[in-house]
């Protein structure tokens, strides 16, 4: 079997530090946050149980943080006490991460539609419905049985998440299209058609819209008209659709943009003219999560090798990795101040010291303490084969599910204060400090 595997509100509170209310904490999706973190894990603060896996990265502003869960629903909790104040359901999954803006949060669900609710109430504003949500559906995907079939990508688990600014809000759709809708209202301002699945967030520099497509491309796009300004090809692979496409969303830092492909490369590409700066081969290995850059350094980390990587930002040069014994690592990592945090399917949120390239402290999720040894090697590596039957497609998404119930972290984490937010598939949001 093969691989397995803007608007950003910023205020002063008096009793709140800086908030993170989009998807990487700015428009650009930098990852980096203005707060101090966890250098000392202290334990849980607390965790809200929904009723489904919560793939869904949260949003924090003010007293409340919004987060999508799999049970349909969009939830707002209350900061301090981890406490329901509402809950807003929709027709189908939320994996798309929220952003809030201008009092309303905004978000998209499988059920096709987009939605902009009333951050205090959780009434609904307006909703947009798109031409339908899918996942990236192939012929013999990953290598899968029947060969002959067209089956939906098992591991498209996220949906786009929007950047909102000057009163519109973008997001990517899996009917192909990139939309632009008037943040206020949901009219349609523009759209504009990719040649596949649009599920990657786009991210937003100066007029400049970024987004990756399964077609391969990404794409620049003017934010005020859509027209593409240009596109950047990556690699393809006809035969089992593995090594091709974004899940990734792009990352502005210093006029470039860096991106992972599911082609197993990571690139840096000159954000004016389209034009490649460097590539870094992953050799075989997907980079689902976007990336953080901060202080001239670009950070990383890939699915089935399980690295975590440190990059010069104008070279591409390896500055140092970080092995997680194979287990994939589909979180963005968030940096605040000189720690990194990420997320592994292991179940596991891994606080990293910058400075001296090592873990301060590792968390452990419940579903990884219940279900972590039944899928866990002895020398720690993951135990696929318990999950695995064989090749035929059914087996693989029985797999995928199973290896999800060790309580893994798809979402990625945001850092307020000294707090770290991140949900995981056991289905609980944990606040830790």
């Amino acid at each position: 079997m093969k691989k397995i595997c803007g608007f950003l509100l910023l205020v002063s509170l008096p009793a709140f530090g800086v908030d993170a209310a989009m998807f990487r904490d700015d428009p650009q999706h930098t990852g980096v946050y203005d707060a101090g973190g966890v250098l000392q894990l202290h334990g849980v603060k607390w965790k809200f149980h929904t009723g489904g896996q919560v793939i869904s990265s949260a949003a924090v502003l003010a007293d409340t943080v919004y987060v999508g869960s799999n049970d349909h629903n969009l939830y707002a909790i209350d900061r301090t006490a981890g406490t329901v104040k509402w809950k807003f359901e929709t027709g189908s999954r939320v994996t798309s991460s929220p952003a809030v803006a201008s009092g309303m949060v905004y978000f998209g669900s499988y059920d096709g539609f987009f939605y902009a609710v009333d951050a205090a109430s959780g009434k609904v504003k307006w909703k947009f419905q798109a031409a339908g949500e899918h996942r990236f559906t192939a012929k013999h995907i990953h290598g899968a049985q029947p060969v002959s079939e067209s089956l939906p990508d098992p591991f498209d688990f996220y949906l786009s998440s929007p950047v909102v600014a000057n009163g519109v809000v973008f997001f990517g759709s899996g009917d192909g299209h990139i939309y632009a809708l008037g943040a206020g209202s949901g009219n349609l301002k523009w759209k504009f058609a990719a040649g596949d699945v649009v599920h990657a967030s786009p991210a937003l520099a100066g007029n400049t819209l970024f987004v990756g497509s399964w077609d391969s491309y990404l794409y620049a796009l003017d934010a005020a008209s859509g027209k593409e300004k240009w596109r950047f090809k990556t690699g393809e692979d006809h035969d089992i659709h593995n090594q091709q496409g974004f899940q990734a969303s792009p990352v502005v830092a210093d006029g470039v943009v860096y991106v992972g492909c599911r082609d197993s490369n990571f690139y840096a590409i000159d954000a004016a003219s389209g034009e490649k700066k460097w590539v870094f081969n992953n050799k075989g290995s997907w980079v689902i999560g976007s990336a953080a850059v901060k202080d001239g350094k670009v950070y990383f980390a890939t699915s089935d090798t399980g690295l975590l990587y440190g990059v010069d930002a104008h070279s591409g040069a390896q500055l140092f990795s970080f092995d997680n014994k194979h287990w994939p690592m589909f979180s963005s990592p968030a940096i605040a101040g000189s720690t990194l945090y990420v997320g592994t399917h292991e179940g596991k949120l891994i606080a990293f010291d910058l400075a001296s390239q090592k873990p301060l402290w590792v968390f452990q999720t419940d579903g990884s303490i219940t279900n972590g040894a039944t899928y866990t090697k002895p020398d720690g590596a993951p135990k696929y084969d318990a999950a695995f039957g064989d090749d035929f497609y059914d087996d693989i998404v029985s797999g995928v599910q199973k290896m999800m119930s060790v309580g893994a972290i798809l979402s990625s984490p945001v850092v307020v204060d000294n707090v770290v937010y991140f949900g995981s598939t056991d289905g609980n949001l944990y606040a830790l400090n």
